[in-house]
């Protein structure tokens, strides 16, 4: 017998480690690909380079389809205004879909225009102006009123009641022109999302399986997943500086906002500019390039 055959030891795999968090990353956000998938294994500490992942990533088929997308004319979008500090703005939007019985429900959806942060989504086979209220005043309880509501004009929005309602909170209504779902853009891209990776995964055959997916799913979402909007920040990662710094406080008089901060961080003391927060993110400052070499470098 050869020496090499009789001292022979396995060698391990060096890829194990890379091939298991891919399979758990996989299963738990089966709507991501590559790219965030990446941004959350450097997130956890692991220097692996990007070439590497990529090529177990294909190993292990997990890519995703590419959509192709209509060719659209040169156009020149209008950056939409997203508030200087959380509860600036909200959006609110309702989606549908189907048990597996063909009952319709809705989902009435709720985010911070500020750090994107997932506030609610109320599930049930249908909400009434009234319980777009109670969601809100829910809401409102452990995190405040927002200035400003960004929504379209479905019948539960246009409700007399709404209107009353906003109007004893002091809270604006920005209403979007029909037909254009765009001016409404950081729900509709959140509505995508959650499709995406809860209702188009998933058969559910009672409203309570509707209503438990969404709890897990809004941890990760708003804790686990950077934004390239946020400079690969969570949304919760972006809004805390920003509370722990600047304790705000909302004036109304005459339908106008005021917004007010006092410092609190070291030396720092008095007001602040009106509408202006020191130290808080600044997208502009965050958002660059999607560059591996510049990952592979962190």
């Amino acid at each position: 017998m050869a020496r090499s055959t009789a001292r022979y030891r396995r060698r391990p795999d060096r890829d194990e480690e890379v091939i298991a968090l891919l399979s758990e990353l996989a299963e738990r956000f089966p709507e991501r690909g590559f790219g965030k998938l990446f941004q959350i294994i450097r997130r956890r500490g692991h220097v692996w380079n990007h070439k590497r992942v990529w090529r177990v990533y294909c190993l292990m088929k997990l890519n995703q389809r590419r959509r192709s997308r209509r060719r659209l004319p040169t156009r020149y979008p209008q950056p939409l205004a997203c508030g200087a500090c959380p509860n600036a703005g909200w959006s609110i939007d309702f989606m549908s879909d189907a048990l597996w019985d063909d009952r319709r429900f809705r989902t009435f959806n709720v985010i911070d225009d500020f750090s994107r942060e997932a506030l609610a989504i109320e599930v049930d086979l249908n909400l009434l102006a009234a319980r777009v209220i109670r969601t809100l005043e829910r809401i409102a309880a452990w995190r405040g009123y927002p200035a400003k509501l960004r929504l379209d004009n479905g019948p539960e929005f246009v409700a007399l009641a709404l209107a009353e309602w906003a109007e004893r909170k002091g809270i604006a209504l920005d209403f979007i022109e029909p037909g254009r779902p765009m001016q409404n853009g950081f729900i509709e891209r959140f509505n995508g999302s959650y499709r995406c990776g809860v209702l188009d995964i998933h058969i559910f055959r009672t409203l309570s399986e509707v209503r438990e997916q969404p709890e897990h799913w809004l941890a990760d979402y708003n804790q686990q997943i950077p934004h390239d909007s946020l400079g690969r920040l969570t949304p919760v990662e972006f809004r805390t500086p920003v509370q722990q710094l600047t304790p705000i406080a909302l004036y109304r008089s005459n339908g106008e906002v005021t917004q007010v901060a006092m410092l609190v961080g070291k030396g720092a003391t008095g007001n602040v500019d009106e509408g202006k927060i020191p130290n808080a993110p600044h997208r502009g400052s965050l958002r660059q390039p999607y560059d591996w070499r510049l990952l592979h470098r962190a």
